[in-house]
């Protein structure tokens, strides 16, 4: 069985990323749920925890997919939902009406991403933040938060919310970094150094490049603490459930490395 710890729903308009001509890179963003449980039934994932569509540089796009994450969850049993906040004061009346659906069936994530906008360390953010991490600890919930290498998704700003919530409220650090100096800065140390802290500390490999995911069992299995922190995710549509299962089955193997990441823990945060 799979569990997939993180995917997406909703259509994203056409964007001019990058100076270039408006396009629609996530090509299998889907806009129903009926699409996307046909997707878990052609993968065969049994479980799944899906969370708002986001990229468009604009925030009230991701904010309005939230009544569809959490109808997807309130349809079928095998989804969870994740609803879209925002640590930035000017989504601030958005976040309050995503904070008021907390504590709805079926919804088990808040999830954060500094790409469109706010920084951690930014003061004017953390009052947002307070009161998120406030919610989800109230509501037992998790709270899922983009990284990737530099600027406002680095690990060494995201990871000051290990520091300040890890303890009350489990913190899903979503790509285990998302590329080669978040990777090396996590499995190097710092995940493990949370984990022996006791920090509520978790992560997935989407994303992860070549050396990673070998590279984070063989750590785990070295220093004998992480075995229930690392979960399956195929970040639909941004990323590829083919390819993603792939290569964490490749790394896990398929002992209880790898039932720990394809279902146990899942099982453990989200049912």
């Amino acid at each position: 069985m799979v569990f997939d710890a993180h995917r997406h729903i909703g259509v994203l308009p056409a964007y001019p990323f990058y100076g270039g001509p408006p396009v629609n890179p996530d090509v299998t963003a889907r806009a129903t749920i009926k699409q996307l449980i046909s997707d878990l039934d052609a993968e065969g994932t049994e479980r799944a925890l899906v969370i708002p569509n986001y990229g468009v540089p604009d925030p009230a796009i991701a904010f309005s997919f939230n009544e569809l994450a959490l109808e997807a969850a309130q349809r079928d049993d095998r989804i969870r939902a994740g609803l879209w906040v925002s640590p930035r004061p000017d989504d601030s009346a958005r976040t309050a009406a995503a904070l008021a659906l907390a504590g709805e069936p079926g919804v088990r994530v808040l999830k954060l991403s500094f790409l469109l906008g706010g920084r951690v360390t930014d003061p004017a953010c953390r009052p947002q933040l307070d009161l998120i991490f406030a919610a989800a600890e109230r509501h037992g919930l998790v709270v899922h938060v983009h990284t990737s290498p530099g600027a406002a998704s680095d690990i060494d700003e995201v990871g000051h919310l290990v520091d300040w919530y890890a303890d009350r409220v489990p913190v899903h650090l979503v790509h285990f970094g998302g590329g080669m100096s978040g990777h090396i800065k996590l499995a190097g140390s710092r995940f493990f150094d949370w984990i022996a802290a006791g920090k509520r500390v978790y992560t997935d490999l989407s994303w992860a490049i070549g050396f990673a995911p070998g590279w984070l069992a063989r750590e785990i299995e070295r220093r004998g603490i992480g075995h229930d922190r690392v979960l399956f995710a195929s970040d639909q549509p941004w990323g590829d459930y083919a390819g993603e299962h792939a290569r964490m089955a490749a790394a896990f193997g398929d002992g209880e490395l790898a039932r720990f990441a394809f279902q146990d823990t899942f099982a453990a945060l989200y049912d």
